[in-house]
């Protein structure tokens, strides 16, 4: 599965998160979300509780908050859609600062900032404290399907060729001239992503061929992922059970 291959958002540690088989965090980080998905969006001591749960797991591991906030902006997308609702939902409005805000637009836009934020984050932090391969391994423990781990084995080992094609063709462009803060240049950078494409389906067919020749036959051979014990499952567990806990006095509560 490529030891040798890391991915960015690894952080190198020796905490007891660190040292969790990734099987647990796995399950711990989905039924985490999965909480955190079933909370009433009126509930809002909960997601304050659900995030003082992600600061105690970050102390323990280790994890500085700056890091995360940096690549929490993968959400951006849905912060602007959050933004908009409260000037598009519908009846009943209040007024605020000159401004008509929908009542349902301002609970739906911190529903998303909520759950999607809350939801980023523990997807980071399982990321920071676990190596892709044992991502992958530990997959495998819990017995996903073969096909899913394949492809995602396959599509992490060649990320980095295809960024670095990229890296290599936007130096080629540059070269002769190409200066992408041009809006007229738009046109080259659209034929350039084209190209890439190409380029990147045009390498997956070879390497494809390639592996069809050295006896692939579709699915990943099975590799020894460790097996958590019990205390493992005891440790991990203890964050989704505290955010159980806060889920169903949510629910009974609002």
């Amino acid at each position: 599965m490529g030891a040798g291959h890391s991915h960015p958002l690894y952080l190198p540690g020796t905490s007891v998160v660190h040292r969790l088989p990734a099987q647990v965090k796995i399950v711990a980080a989905f039924l985490t979300v999965l909480c955190v998905v079933a909370t009433p969006r009126e509930a809002f001591p909960a997601f304050a509780g659900y995030l003082l749960l992600l600061v105690a797991v970050w102390v323990a591991a280790r994890i500085p908050p700056g890091w995360l906030a940096r690549r929490a902006l993968i959400e951006a997308p849905f912060v602007v859609l959050a933004v908009l609702l409260p000037f598009t939902g519908p009846d009943p409005r209040i007024e605020w600062a000159g401004l008509s805000l929908s009542h349902a637009g301002l609970l739906g836009a911190w529903n998303i900032l909520a759950k999607g934020t809350l939801g980023v984050l523990t997807s980071l932090t399982l990321a920071a404290t676990t190596p892709m391969r044992d991502l992958l391994l530990g997959l495998q423990r819990l017995r996903a399907p073969a096909l899913v781990v394949t492809i995602a084995t396959l599509m992490l080992r060649y990320a980095d060729v295809i960024a670095a094609e990229a890296r290599r063709m936007r130096v080629a462009r540059i070269a002769r001239g190409h200066d992408p803060r041009f809006l007229w240049q738009a046109g080259a950078t659209a034929r350039g992503i084209g190209s890439l494409f190409v380029r990147s389906y045009e390498r997956g067919e070879r390497v494809h061929l390639a592996m069809l020749a050295r006896g692939w036959t579709g699915t990943l051979p099975a590799a020894g992922a460790a097996a958590a014990a019990r205390v493992d499952w005891a440790r991990g567990l203890a964050v989704p059970v505290v955010a159980a806990a806060v889920a169903v006095t949510a629910l009974v509560t609002t």
